[in-house]
């Protein structure tokens, strides 16, 4: 088996660090696993790791993943969840052109399958706002100054009582 020299990447992708890279010379020196960990002070489980990769493929190098890559980041994705908390009546069309002005390109099924894994299901605006406080106060005062009134007609029951007359 031949040590290749140089920096190396380990199993995650990240460079191998000093301690790493000490992992694979003391191995090439015949030192037992339990030892490199003492001496590096790492866990013994981390040194088996680096060298068990390094056998099995003769490298360090990270595998190929299978799948796409997410296009959003969980950081984005938290982004999207407060903007709809906060205001419901974005829409998911609004909500991709915010992630324009970021750098990041979306279709706005992406932004819907985002929303959905995080239980926001609607997919349009909201039509009707929820009633306000000062909405309530002034209906109150509708019912308040024209409840003495004996008959109020409206719509079609208007027209038919007026017809049977």
């Amino acid at each position: 088996m031949t040590w290749v020299t140089g920096v190396f990447d380990n199993f995650l992708g990240f460079p191998l660090t000093p301690p790493g890279m000490e992992v694979l010379d003391g191995r090439k020196s015949c030192s037992s696993l339990g030892a490199i960990s003492k001496s590096l002070k790492v866990p013994r489980s981390s040194v088996q790791t680096i060298v068990r990769k390094y056998k099995h493929h003769a490298t360090t190098q990270p595998s190929y993943r299978t799948g796409r890559r997410r296009v959003l980041s969980p950081r984005d994705e938290s982004t999207l969840v407060r903007k709809v908390q906060i205001n419901p009546r974005t829409t998911a069309k609004d909500l991709v052109k915010i992630l324009e002005e970021t750098g990041t390109k979306v279709s706005i099924s992406t932004v819907e399958r985002v929303l959905y894994r995080h239980s926001l299901k609607g997919r349009s605006a909201r039509k009707k706002p929820l009633l306000q406080t000062s909405h309530k106060k002034s209906r109150l005062w509708f019912a308040t100054a024209h409840g003495d009134k004996d008959c109020v007609l409206f719509g079609e029951m208007s027209y038919d009582l007026m017809k049977q007359k």
